[in-house]
């Protein structure tokens, strides 16, 4: 029987190496081949957290949902997005308008919305599920909506938003999270394959020290300040009297809504978004552990949730070359199942007799 299995086994192997030998793209379109092969990720995910409380802190709200809207726009359907809100300013008693939230003073847009869907909400903002998260450590029982998903083929998006300072942000103001747990969450994710490629974008005072401590690659990482600055505000809303939005992210913001889902703006040109004129502070970047060039990098690699596609008009014959070597492999793996008789039990979903 032992000597049985191993010639099946073998048999099993050649024929599927013969089956991905004569695999090939060239009935498919070339330029869905071409990019196919260009391509190094296949899927989107993004990470948005607002880490501050409190109602003078309306701002960090209306930056991360801001971010949120623009990458729902792009592609980035919600089960790919994880929110993450510590403090609901649409149902703050303050509010004069309950249930919205706006970016800006002419309140042109509501980016609270009706299709806002929040996956961690106040006191569930916390650095342990934020670790948890990225890590993929998640508590039994966790709703799925909640659980990052990513695998080796995923273009991750972090953005962070509240009060930091040289090496931590603040988490709801009473605990906070290092530069170095950062980095050691990143490493983590790498480890376990749960990226690609990681963003890192992150609004608050001193940002530029959170990714100081990053080792791990294909990390592209931006700040809205450095070591020693502070990231300010951009306009207030006499109506609330507090302050809108960031600098930075308004900027950003500024750039994203002029993307196209088939538009050619590039990395490049979003690490450029908001000089020190317009920001005050300076705009921090780190490209050493990224090994593409940002130039040649699609701005929908990460915002965006895009794939190469063509429309053709005709039929594409997309099976094997010869459909009945693929017929003798299959009959072979079946007799071969056959001759060692293999039963294979399955458990019963609710066993009866313990009742």
């Amino acid at each position: 029987m032992l000597i049985l299995l191993k010639i099946c086994l073998i048999v099993l192997l050649a024929t599927s190496k013969s089956y991905s030998e004569q695999r090939t793209y060239s009935q498919l379109p070339a330029k869905y081949v071409e990019s196919v092969q260009r391509s190094t990720h296949t899927n989107n995910w993004a990470v948005l957290v607002d880490a501050s409380r409190f109602w003078f802190n309306y701002r960090h709200i209306a930056n991360v949902l801001s971010i949120y809207r623009s990458v729902k726009r792009l592609g980035i359907p919600d089960s790919q997005i994880v929110l993450m809100i510590a403090d609901d300013m649409a149902c703050n008693p303050r509010n004069p308008r309950p249930g919205q939230v706006y970016n800006n003073a002419k309140q042109h847009i509501n980016v609270y919305g009706d299709d806002v869907e929040v996956d961690y909400r106040g006191y569930e903002v916390t650095v342990e599920n934020f670790v948890r998260l990225l890590t993929g450590r998640t508590q039994n029982g966790t709703a799925r909506s909640k659980k990052l998903l990513t695998d080796a083929g995923s273009n991750v998006l972090i953005y962070l938003t509240g009060h930091g300072g040289d090496g931590f942000l603040k988490f709801q103001d009473s605990e906070e999270i290092t530069n170095q747990e950062l980095a050691d969450a990143v490493e983590q994710m790498w480890e376990k394959k749960r990226y690609n490629e990681l963003l890192f974008m992150v609004d608050t005072c001193q940002a530029a020290s959170l990714y100081e401590k990053f080792t791990s690659p294909n990390i592209l990482a931006v700040a809205s300040s450095l070591v020693g600055e502070d990231s300010l505000s951009h306009h207030v809303d006499p109506s609330i009297g507090v302050y809108m939005i960031d600098r930075y992210t308004y900027y950003a913001l500024e750039f994203l809504e002029r993307v196209q889902p088939n538009g050619d703006e590039t990395m490049a040109e979003f690490l450029k978004v908001c000089p020190k004129h317009a920001c005050i502070s300076t705009v921090g970047v780190r490209k050493d552990l990224y090994k593409r060039d940002p130039s040649q990098v699609p701005i929908t690699d990460f915002f965006g949730s895009i794939r190469p596609t063509e429309i053709i008009t005709g039929r594409v014959n997309i099976t094997l070359a010869d459909e009945e070597d693929f017929i003798k492999v299959m009959e072979e793996k079946r007799d071969c199942y056959n001759e060692l008789n293999l039963r294979l039990k399955m458990d019963q979903q609710f066993p009866m007799d313990a009742f």
